[in-house]
C-alpha cells in the first residue's frame, strides 16, 4: 500500500502518542494535515545545513517567497530541526547512532499518523572519504560496522538483536544516473563505515586517546578500503535498519570532506 509502517503493537493502545524530540503529537496537532502529502525526506546532521537545503528546495520547486522565513517546525525544542518546502521534509538528526535513531523512531511514527504514502528517504552530509578524491560524493549500497559487516547490532533489554543494513537498490542506481546530468560532480557506489566514535573508532591519529600505532591505522584502513568501504561517518547502520523494517525506500548520499 505504500504506508510507512510501526512495528510496535503497544502503540495501538496509546491514548496519545507524544513524539518528545520532535515537539507534536497526535492529539495536540493534526498530522495528516500538515504532513499527509509528504513524498521525500531528507535528513542531515545540522540544523543550519537543513534549513539551507530546505530554502534551496523551496527554490528549486518554485514555491511562492523566497524561503529566507521557512519556519521550524520543531521550534519548541532544541533537539531536532525540521523545516517543509512543498513535499520535501529537511531534518536534522545529530551526530552518532543514539542521536539519529531517537530522531528516526518519532519520524517514522510522525509518517505512519500522517498517513503518508511511497515516502523516500535520503540522508545527505559530509563523511570523510577512504581511497577517493575529495569533493565526491558516495551513494551508499551497502551500511557496514566497524568490522565491514552489514549489520546493525543493538542491545534490546539484555539481548543483542541484529539487523540487515542492505539500502535499496532502485534508488542507488537512480541517484547515480541523476548525479552524471551535473558536471564536476564526481559521484560512486560503495560501502559506508559506521563507527561509535569520530576518534579512535575512525583511526584518527589526533583524540586525546589514541590507542594504535599510524600503521596499525593505514592496515585497518586499507582492509576497509578492500572490503569495499569508500566513506566513514556515526549513522548509516542505523538508518539503513530502520528504514528497512519500517518500509521507507532510503538512502544515505554523503560528500567526502576529508
Amino acid at each position: 500500500s505504500g504506508l510507512v509502517h510501526v512495528k510496535n503493537p503497544h502503540l495501538e493502545s496509546m491514548e496519545e502518542d507524544v513524539l518528545y524530540h520532535l515537539d507534536l503529537g497526535t492529539k495536540t496537532h493534526n498530522l495528516p494535515a500538515m504532513f499527509g502529502d509528504i513524498k521525500f525526506v531528507c535528513v542531515g546532521g545540522s540544523p543550519r545545513r537543513m534549513r539551507a537545503f530546505a530554502q534551496f528546495m523551496h527554490k528549486e520547486l518554485g514555491l511562492a517567497g523566497d524561503g529566507e522565513d521557512l519556519a521550524d517546525i520543531c521550534a519548541g525544542t532544541d533537539r531536532y530541526a525540521m523545516y517543509r518546502a512543498g513535499p520535501v521534509l529537511s531534518i536534522s538528526h545529530g551526530m552518532g547512532i543514539p542521536s539519529i535513531s531517537i530522531m528516526l523512531h518519532e519520524l517514522i511514527k510522525l509518517l505512519h499518523h500522517a498517513k503518508c504514502r511511497d515516502v523516500t528517504i535520503i540522508r545527505i552530509g559530509t563523511s570523510g572519504g577512504l581511497g577517493i578524491e575529495a569533493g565526491s560524493v558516495v551513494i551508499t549500497d551497502t551500511a557496514v560496522d566497524s568490522s565491514f559487516k552489514p549489520r546493525f547490532e543493538q542491545v534490546v533489554l539484555d539481548d543483542v538483536v541484529v539487523r540487515s543494513t542492505e539500502l535499496d537498490r532502485d534508488l542507488v542506481e537512480e541517484l547515480l544516473a541523476c548525479s552524471k546530468k551535473i558536471p564536476d560532480f564526481p559521484t560512486l557506489i560503495g560501502h559506508t563505515m559506521c563507527t561509535s566514535d569520530f576518534y579512535e573508532g575512525q583511526g584518527r591519529l589526533d583524540g586525546a586517546l589514541c590507542s594504535f600505532s599510524s600503521e596499525k591505522k593505514s592496515e585497518y584502513l586499507k582492509r576497509a578500503y578492500d572490503a569495499g568501504v569508500r566513506n566513514i561517518e556515526m549513522e548509516s547502520t542505523a538508518f539503513a535498519a530502520l528504514c528497512r523494517l519500517c518500509g521507507l525506500k532510503g538512502e544515505s548520499s554523503r560528500g567526502r570532506f576529508a
